[in-house]
């Protein structure tokens, strides 16, 4: 039996101190479109996921992945991402290739890179 929430559509929230800024990333950087942008946040389209950005005076910075794409192709992602001027991250102590890309135990395939805010980002395949 499905829930109410196990049948809706999910949204996402992300935090900003520049709206502008953080706008110019996830649309020209990370290519997702946006969808309206009002004096209380941006929304931007995930491939149906609606992120919704609100801009804040001071973020709160989690040591975790805040966001993260399922991609088909981690290797072709880093390299577009990374022809954007994504810069990828390197955790001391974690095995990752010099592209950033770690591989888990169980096989899937994860490289981080952070949002001008510093929000911690991941693209995975699994």
């Amino acid at each position: 039996m499905h829930s109410i929430l196990g049948t809706s559509k999910l949204s996402a929230f992300i935090a900003t101190v520049n709206r502008t800024r953080a706008k110019t990333f996830y649309v020209d950087t990370l290519g997702l479109a946006l969808v309206s942008e009002d004096d209380f946040a941006v929304v931007l389209d995930a491939n149906g996921t609606h992120i919704r950005m609100t801009t804040v005076r001071d973020i709160a910075i989690a040591a975790y992945t805040v966001l993260g794409w399922e991609v088909a192709d981690i290797e072709a992602a880093v390299t577009e991402l990374g022809a954007k001027g994504v810069r990828f991250e390197k955790f001391p102590g974690l095995p990752q290739a010099e592209n950033g890309i770690w591989e888990a135990p169980g096989g899937a395939r994860v490289a981080w890179f952070k949002d001008p805010d510093g929000n911690l980002l991941s693209v995975a395949q699994k």
